[in-house]
Order: C-alpha cells, then sequence, then structure tokens
C-alpha cells in the first residue's frame, strides 16, 4: 500500500523533532522542521504581536507543521507529480533542504542519460524524465537518489567545519545527516562505520 502524503509528512516532523536553535543551522529557531524563515515567509504571526519571531517558533503545532509540510513542501514543488516511490525520499529533503532536493534529482537524472536543466524546479521537463528514469531502473532509482543525498550531506561537511556535527558524531559515528539519508536506502548500500570514519578522516 502507497503510503499517504500525511503519513509521510507526519513522519518527517517526528524525524525533525521539537524545537531547536543551533547557532551552527543556517535554519535558525526551527519547529518540527519548520524554521523561522518559512514562518516569515508565510506571515505565521502566531501570538499576534505583529512579528514573526523565535516566540512564534515555539508556539507552532505538529498539526500546522504537517500542514505547512504537505501545501508547501510537497504539493507547491509539485513533487506528487514525480514516481510515488520517491516521494518520500524527495519530500523529506525538501523539508531539508529547500529546492536543493530537487537539483540533486536533476543531476542524477543527468547521470542516467535524461536532458534536464539543473533549475531547482519541477516543470515538465524534470517530471517526464523522472518518469522515464524509473521505468529503466524502478529497483534502483530510489537508492541511487538517497546515496546522492548522503553524498550532498558529506559535501557539505567538506565546505563547512561548522556542519560537520551534523553529518559525524562527537564519537566518530554516523551524525542525523547520514543515518536521515540513509533511511531511504536499502541496508546493502549502507557505509559501515570503517567506511563512514574514512569518508571523514580528512574532517579536524
Amino acid at each position: 500500500m502507497q503510503t499517504s502524503v500525511y503519513q509521510i509528512a507526519s513522519q518527517i516532523v517526528h524525524r525533525e523533532g521539537g524545537f531547536v536553535n543551533d547557532p551552527d543551522d543556517p535554519g535558525g529557531a526551527t519547529n518540527f522542521g519548520v524554521t523561522i524563515h518559512t514562518m516569515r515567509q508565510l506571515g505565521l504571526d502566531l501570538d499576534g504581536d505583529g512579528a514573526v519571531t523565535t516566540r512564534d517558533v515555539r508556539h507552532l503545532s505538529r498539526a500546522q507543521a504537517i500542514e505547512i509540510f504537505i501545501d508547501h513542501y510537497f504539493n507547491k514543488p509539485r513533487i506528487a507529480d514525480l514516481p510515488d516511490a520517491l516521494h518520500a525520499t524527495v519530500f523529506d529533503m525538501q523539508v531539508n533542504a529547500g529546492s536543493n532536493a530537487v537539483r540533486i534529482l536533476q543531476r542524477l537524472l543527468n547521470r542516467m542519460g535524461q536532458q534536464v536543466v539543473v533549475d531547482g524546479a519541477i516543470g515538465p521537463q524534470t517530471i517526464r524524465a523522472t518518469h522515464a528514469a524509473y521505468a529503466l531502473a524502478p529497483a534502483h532509482i530510489v537508492d541511487a537518489y538517497g546515496i546522492a543525498r548522503r553524498n550532498y550531506y558529506y559535501a557539505i561537511g567538506d565546505r563547512r567545519p561548522a556542519s560537520r556535527k551534523f553529518a559525524r558524531r562527537r564519537d566518530g559515528g554516523k551524525g542525523g545527516w547520514i543515518i536521515r539519508a540513509e533511511e531511504f536506502i536499502s541496508p546493502r548500500y549502507h557505509l559501515s562505520a570503517t567506511e563512514h570514519l574514512e569518508r571523514t578522516a580528512q574532517w579536524a
């Protein structure tokens, strides 16, 4: 049975957790995965004081987060027009990384022989190419996208030392980003602890 969009959104909210305000996270104050920037864009002044502040982020409910995700991170970017098998992973990444979720897909499509512009937007070209790629490799495209997600997170760590803690724990183990990506990858493609340590060995 295909997982419903509401179920996927509920899983994302659970994965994101509650309120955090990590100075090393460019998203700023976040609750259930909804950032203060998103709330400001949507004008969600929940306490009615005329400004969207950290206090409004704290007041955001789980139900409101789910509604925001479905409306603005699934329906609006047209993820529904992609093959069903990709809905959960692309939706999850759209919440986590915005339009980079689609850019990752578009780069993957080009590597799979489809010609698409990498612009972070799902239009007719990307929809056609994704369905064509899925028809050619239905058993592999979800894993390929998940692996591309994982590589994206590692690349952020390579570029931005402050973000490395999200990809690698203090003890050297896999951080939240890598664990999150591998939730959408078949176990046979998960990195071993040794492989993860080798991949991050150059990080201070």
